[in-house]
């Protein structure tokens, strides 16, 4: 159990709901289907599950049809949780990063199918860690066969790994020099050859200063121009201004008893470089505009346009064919637990998002679009159904079973009210 939230029901606190329009049974009933609504859902599952805070929105392509927030900011603040507390969101951040390099695609700038060397000369001559030596345990190198391409970076297949997940990497790293200070990804080494197979890494990372240099900006300056203003996402950005801090809620780790110890809670520096895989701050009712855009296709709530339809379409569509995605075997459980998202299928990546091939049992439709951010912040895109999700924490580790459970409890939710 996580210490006691003073004031709010051992953790659990509603905020009052945000209908607007398509309506879900009322307030606290059951769906059609006689499964609990979200909100009893959320309340209860976070009561049970001892969360310290969750907050939750689900949309259409133009309304908001649920807002939920259940928790507290922080086990000192009294404060509890809104749907405008702000969470760090992670990796999250792809799929921002992913729309800004389609954009510059779309003007011409960059090509799915063109070598990044070209524009980052650091991705040129890149070496591919096959293992170590038996009698000395030192690295064994070989030069990559093939360039690393964009679309490998959009979809995680050019070679790259995250030490989490990645045994070689880990033990790579521990033995090598660090990365120099303020870097935005780590050392481009890959562990296996481009195009080969999936494995979720610093790509998008490599992604982000793919668009800083074309771009001729920062991630933080182009994403606010061409993304957040757009979108009206105004409490999103990689910078947590002085006034926003009391809204930020508090981040926990997962002890070895199986309590949560919450983190000291300081405003945080800015940002010395922007990464592109990771480092947003955003709000549930904030990054729910972002899903909505892809469900409209790329347009904006005042249709403006943020990416064509074609760009869309490719965001939405499998781009690694047979390989499957989506499943990774921890090496750090402190920071992550072992992650298969649908467990018994395999899945597919486009650029930016995970792809399922079925309908989950309960839950989103086939083809639905997906990812989540390490400390527990989970979404999904659904354009069968016209819907689109947010659900955020804040604790470690990533695919923390309890967490995990509360998702799917909510989605099965989500998917048994009428909308």
């Amino acid at each position: 159990m996580q210490s006691k939230q003073p004031g709010f029901d051992q953790g659990a606190r509603l905020r009052r709901r945000a209908f607007c329009g398509m309506t879900f049974a009322q307030a606290g009933a059951s769906g059609p289907r006689g499964a609990a609504g979200p909100d009893d859902t959320l309340r209860t599952a976070v009561k049970r599950r001892a969360i310290p805070a969750a907050v939750a929105s689900v949309a259409a392509a133009e309304k908001t049809i649920y807002e939920g927030a259940f928790g507290g900011r922080g086990s000192t603040s009294g404060v509890g949780a809104t749907t405008g507390s702000i969470f760090q969101i992670a990796s999250m951040t792809k799929a921002v990063t992913t729309v800004a390099a389609m954009q510059l695609v779309e003007r011409g700038l960059l090509k799915p199918d063109e070598p990044v060397a070209r524009h980052l000369p650091e991705l040129g001559g890149l070496q591919v860690l096959e293992g170590f030596e038996k009698e000395t345990g030192k690295p064994v190198l070989r030069p990559a066969r093939r360039p690393v391409l964009l679309k490998h970076l959009l979809t995680h297949t050019a070679g790259f790994a995250y030490a989490n997940w990645n045994g070689n990497l880990l033990r790579y790293t521990e033995q090598s020099a660090p990365a120099p200070s303020g870097t935005s990804a780590a050392v481009p080494l890959l562990m296996f050859e481009p195009g080969t197979r999936w494995e979720y890494g610093t790509n998008t990372d490599w992604t982000g200063r793919l668009v800083e240099a074309i771009a001729g900006q920062t991630l933080e300056e182009y994403f606010q121009r061409n993304v957040f203003e757009p979108l009206g996402m105004k409490d999103t950005g990689y910078i947590l201004p002085a006034e926003k801090f009391e809204r930020l809620v508090s981040t926990h780790q997962r002890q070895g008893d199986g309590s949560l110890k919450e983190n000291p809670r300081t405003p945080p520096a800015a940002p010395k470089v922007f990464s592109g895989g990771g480092g947003l701050y955003s709000t549930a009712a904030d990054y729910v505009r972002f899903l909505q855009m892809i469900l409209r296709r790329g347009l904006g709530a005042g249709k403006q346009r943020i990416l064509s339809s074609g760009s869309v379409e490719q965001m939405a569509s499998n781009q690694i064919g047979e390989l499957s995605a989506g499943k990774m075997k921890s090496v750090r459980p402190d920071r992550s637990s072992d992650v298969d998202f649908h467990p018994g299928h395999r899945d597919g990546f486009s650029y930016g998002f995970l792809i399922n091939a079925t309908a989950y049992e309960g839950g989103r439709s086939a083809g639905s679009l997906a990812w989540a951010g390490l400390y527990n912040t989970f979404f999904w895109i659904d354009p069968r159904r016209g819907v689109c999700a947010v659900l955020l924490m804040q604790f470690l580790p990533f695919c923390d079973s309890e967490a995990m459970g509360l998702l799917r409890e909510f989605e099965r939710a989500v998917y048994g009210a009428a909308f």
